[in-house]
């Protein structure tokens, strides 16, 4: 009797000690799992941050080549318009109410049509192929790009005879290499475009080089 008694009692005693393995072991399980689902979370979060932020750059970087891109878009029509009769400036381009600042206008137009540039350069100063730039010294200042600051300048490369775009008869092409520079001061991005355009007296201003 009294040896059943222990048998059972020890028994009992096996199968409480089971049990309580069994909770461990689950217990351990489960905390696995919630480590490992923590983990692929933070993972995620962390991935998707990555994304968005680069697709912010992205756009960011759009936006500035965009803005570069409108600046030599309105070089070439500075140019085009200059040359056409009557062959001077137009007053639409110049500030208040344009991009070119008032003491650039004669520089920028001794640069469209190759003249000798106005003081204070010295005299006899050839405006073709002249080394400013669009840092420092830009011929036009775009301000109607709200958070965007956009220079371009305007050079001479040289100027031939050449058979009209559309209508075939010879004229003198101007060659030109355009500059502009977008700068986004809230986010540091920026882009340099440069081109070189061939535009005809009284034509029509073709890119020939981006």
């Amino acid at each position: 009797m009294n040896l059943r008694q222990a048998t059972t009692g020890r028994g009992q005693q096996d199968m409480c000690t089971g049990v309580r393995d069994q909770r461990g072991i689950a217990l351990l399980t489960v905390m696995l799992m919630l480590l490992i689902l923590t983990i692929l979370g933070i993972a995620s979060i962390t991935v998707t941050s990555m994304e968005n932020r680069m697709a912010g750059f992205f756009r960011t970087t759009e936006a500035v080549v965009a803005a570069a891109d409108s600046c030599e878009g309105l070089a070439a029509n500075i140019i085009q318009q200059t040359l056409s009769p009557p062959g001077v400036l137009p007053a639409s381009f110049i500030a208040p109410t344009g991009p070119v600042p008032t003491a650039n206008a004669t520089t920028l137009y001794a640069e469209i049509y190759g003249y000798d540039l106005p003081s204070p350069a010295p005299a006899n100063t050839p405006a073709v192929n002249y080394a400013d730039v669009a840092s420092t010294a830009p011929n036009f200042v775009m301000t109607n790009l709200p958070g965007f600051t956009v220079n371009g300048d305007i050079d001479l490369l040289y100027t031939h005879t050449k058979s009209g775009q559309g209508t075939g008869v010879a004229g003198t092409e101007h060659v030109y290499r355009i500059t502009c520079m977008a700068n986004n001061p809230a986010t540091g991005s920026n882009s340099t475009v440069t081109s070189v355009y061939g535009c005809l007296d009284g034509d029509t201003c073709v890119k020939k080089i981006n």
